[in-house]
């Protein structure tokens, strides 16, 4: 995903427009999440990120989970420009099509670790054995990604066949393991470039599985 810009006022007693305070919060948890976690990322953090009173938080939030919940509905509709708006949607070939999502997707890994990496997919791997509530979130949201890219899937194995064992949804979740994985590795060595080296070879994979060639 794209940064989101910084508060223009990260004072945790400034006062957001009339009516933009639970967007802002949302905004402000993707960012602070994304960067130290979700256990390490408090309220006050939050709040202050936002540039909204803790009072504006409570009047939209009664907790942090509640906003980690409502975050990661947000996250799914920050993805669908995605699948609505970027350039490779208009080509007219699926294979194309989803080649280009893929190459869309590893433009994106650059800069801060923090500025690329997937909110759900970080909140996840924190809260999947001890909160049942922000899991189902999060699932719902790496779901939703992966039932947007199955269509374009589908119809690419309808042109191109692919083995009988290999489902669009099955390659849409491999497309999302990749990434998710991708995210890992830039963690640990604070560096895009071997994320960006695992999306290339996820596009040479699915080049291959169409039968498309080996090229990058």
């Amino acid at each position: 995903m794209n940064q989101i810009p910084a508060s223009p006022n990260s004072s945790s007693t400034a006062r957001a427009p009339r009516g933009s305070a639970r967007a802002k919060l949302i905004a402000a948890a993707h960012a602070t999440v994304r960067k130290q976690g979700y256990s390490a990322t408090t309220v006050d953090q939050i709040c202050a990120s936002a540039g909204v009173t803790k009072g504006a938080f409570f009047h939209h939030f009664a907790s942090k989970e509640d906003l980690a919940i409502a975050a990661a509905e947000g996250w799914t509709e920050r993805a669908r420009p995605m699948f609505e708006l970027a350039p490779h949607v208009k080509l007219d070939d699926p294979l194309d099509r989803l080649l280009g999502h893929i190459d869309f997707r590893l433009s994106m890994l650059d800069g801060p670790t923090e500025d690329y990496t997937c909110f759900v997919g970080t909140m996840v791997q924190e809260a999947y054995a001890t909160n049942d509530r922000i899991r189902a979130a999060c699932e719902a949201s790496i779901n939703a990604y992966c039932q947007a890219l199955a269509p374009d899937i589908q119809a690419a194995m309808d042109v191109y066949g692919v083995p009988e064992d290999i489902t669009a949804l099955g390659l849409a979740q491999h497309v999302q393991s990749v990434l998710q994985g991708a995210f890992v590795l830039a963690k640990t060595t604070n560096d895009p470039a071997i994320a960006r080296g695992t999306v290339t070879h996820l596009k040479r994979y699915v080049r291959m599985l169409f039968g498309a060639g080996n090229a990058p």
